[in-house]
């Protein structure tokens, strides 16, 4: 995770086409009622997307969706143990705390020391403002994307057919 150089910038921008709004059932008829009910994780699409634009590897990114998971609402930071985070990644606590720190480094990620008066240290609160700010800073670049590539679509949608002219009304086919 090293500054971005100029070659990183140009990197090729995927197509990021905004779909429409769907049912509030959408969910569980896509993954069943049973899956959805034990709770699910609205992440945008464009961490996915901009994976390689953002330089996360593969970890940093599942890392990043853990964190997300924890993060219920907008007003209070997710706090997960480290142990939960080595648990659900199949990594050890070391690992989890060296990946964080790599996110911290590049921005993504701020750990705040949580205390608890009567026990000491507590698990850190995790603010992932920086990956938002990241995030809002490449959003206009797919964008554009994603509109040129509708152009394009729509453009070679009839290749070689002109648009039909609306038949002509009765008042102008007597003139």
């Amino acid at each position: 995770m090293s500054d971005k150089s100029e070659e990183e910038n140009d990197l090729p921008v995927a197509d990021c086409q905004p779909k429409a709004p769907r049912k509030s059932g959408a969910a569980a008829n896509k993954w069943g009622a049973k899956v959805i009910a034990l709770g699910f994780c609205m992440l945008p699409s464009l961490l996915l997307r901009a994976q390689r634009r953002l330089g996360l590897s593969p970890t940093q990114l599942a890392v990043l969706i853990q964190l997300a998971d924890f993060w219920w609402d907008a007003g209070r930071k997710p706090f997960p143990k480290k142990a939960d985070l080595a648990l659900r990644l199949n990594l050890s606590e070391r690992q989890v705390q060296r990946y964080i720190a790599e996110l911290e480094e590049a921005g993504f990620v701020r750990r705040i020391e949580r205390r608890a008066s009567h026990r000491g240290k507590i698990s850190n609160e995790y603010d992932l403002q920086g990956l938002v700010d990241k995030l809002a800073e490449i959003e206009p670049d797919f964008s554009d994307a994603a509109q040129e590539a509708r152009a394009k679509r729509q453009a070679v949608s009839r290749p070689g057919m002109r648009r039909r002219r609306p038949a002509p009304t009765a008042a102008e086919a007597e003139a």
